[in-house]
């Protein structure tokens, strides 16, 4: 645990000069498993299609929303739903790493994902891990390309304390312990090159780092204890729930992103009752986030975004599942630059699903398709990075940030 939270601060020392009102942010609520579009923002009740659900109104007049997310329907007017998102993939973990990179899987390279690139385009001086991923999935996000030092630090359920951040001695036996540290670091220094331990191993600036963290009052902000009842039962009490309040507790401590997970979506089977146990759990605490970030003026500098790795096919099988279907599937997004009360693109009631259709293509359902590289470039421009810009990797290969565009439509 001290070598992940020492891997995110070992560039801390960086300090960037921008005014911490004007901080932009992001947190990911990230649905794992693939989310139904018709079960949750994008319901085509009483079609051929539509399931079980029904459709209910948002507080947007002419967009609908599932039955499965009342509470969330009520919020509506504080963001845009994008409801025609497509891409390649429709394996999860390929899916997943298109969807949090923006970038497809290449042998020859790994990219890093959202939070990542915000970290490394704003470096600022932190005792807490700048990106970080709350009751992480299969695949949390990495640092890719840019370094392991960007990668999310990981946690579980913000209900318990962050472990290994207290030492098993007491103090007087601490002190005796990083004494003997700096003899062998002394040691180790002796007849190297100063960069070998800096620049290649980084062992030493990641124990300061770590240890600064151990005694820093900003290791609060993980703890939502001393919430209200209220509060934490607006927010579910579930670990989902407990992650997403801590995720507004971390953005004002400082932290750049924070990616909360929310697993069950991978409904083969039962598919109307996994989406709605999913949804029980993802209502109410999307609805609080959104609430809580209105009420304390950060909506404005923090971009929610809220989706998974694909959606699931208009067909319900004999299981009584949807599978996976990347070919037009809904990200809900709000705050930061993104227009509210808007649905952008639609897919259609009455779908060719047949792909040996003759008729049959990625697109041919979907009104105004948005790409996983728009996605994110719309998401970089809303964050202040410059989605376009040409970077060398490492290896020295020339790239872009992402291929896309920015959706001007959804832009406020």
């Amino acid at each position: 645990m001290l070598t992940a939270i020492a891997n995110q601060l070992a560039f801390a020392d960086e300090v960037a000069k921008t005014d911490p009102h004007q901080r932009k942010n992001v947190i990911l609520l990230w649905m794992e498993g693939g989310p139904s579009q018709l079960e949750t923002f994008d319901p085509h009740a009483g079609t051929k299609y539509g399931g079980d659900v029904k459709a209910i109104p948002t507080s947007v007049k002419g967009i609908e929303f599932a039955d499965t997310l009342p509470r969330t329907a009520e919020r509506m007017h504080l963001g845009t739903l994008i409801r025609s998102m497509t891409s390649k993939e429709g394996d999860h973990q390929r899916a997943v790493y298109n969807i949090k990179t923006g970038w497809r899987p290449d042998p020859t390279l790994v990219h890093p994902a959202i939070g990542a690139v915000l970290c490394d385009e704003f470096r600022e001086t932190l005792d807490i891990p700048r990106h970080v991923s709350i009751v992480p999935g299969q695949w949390p996000a990495k640092g890719g390309y840019l370094g392991p030092i960007y990668d999310a630090f990981k946690m579980g359920d913000p209900n318990s304390p962050v472990p290994d951040l207290k030492a098993r001695v007491d103090a007087a036996r601490m002190e005796q312990r990083l004494a003997g540290l700096d003899f062998l670091e002394s040691q180790f220094r002796r007849g190297r090159l100063s960069d070998l331990d800096q620049n290649r191993t980084l062992h030493e600036s990641s124990t300061k780092a770590a240890l600064r963290m151990m005694s820093s009052e900003q290791i609060d902000a993980f703890d939502v204890s001393g919430e209200t009842a209220a509060t934490l039962d607006a927010f579910g009490d579930t670990p989902f729930g407990r992650g997403c309040l801590a995720a507004t507790r971390l953005i004002e401590a400082g932290v750049r992103c924070v990616e909360v997970n929310l697993n069950g979506w991978d409904s083969h089977i039962n598919n109307h009752s996994l989406q709605s146990s999913a949804c029980e759990t993802l209502d109410p605490a999307l609805a609080a986030l959104l609430d809580r970030l209105e009420e304390r003026d950060m909506l404005k500098n923090t971009l929610v975004v809220c989706g998974g790795e694909f959606g699931r096919t208009p067909t319900i099988n004999p299981a009584g599942g949807r599978d996976h279907w990347p070919h037009g599937f809904s990200m809900f997004l709000a705050g930061c630059g993104i227009r509210r009360g808007f649905a952008y693109g639609e897919t259609s009631a009455d779908p060719i699903v047949d792909s040996s259709d003759p008729k049959f293509s990625p697109t041919v359902n979907i009104d105004k398709p948005v790409t996983v590289g728009d996605l994110h470039a719309t998401i970089f421009k809303c964050l202040g990075v410059e989605y376009d810009r040409e970077i060398e990797t490492p290896v020295g290969r020339p790239l872009v940030r992402v291929e896309g565009e920015p959706i001007e439509a959804i832009l406020a």
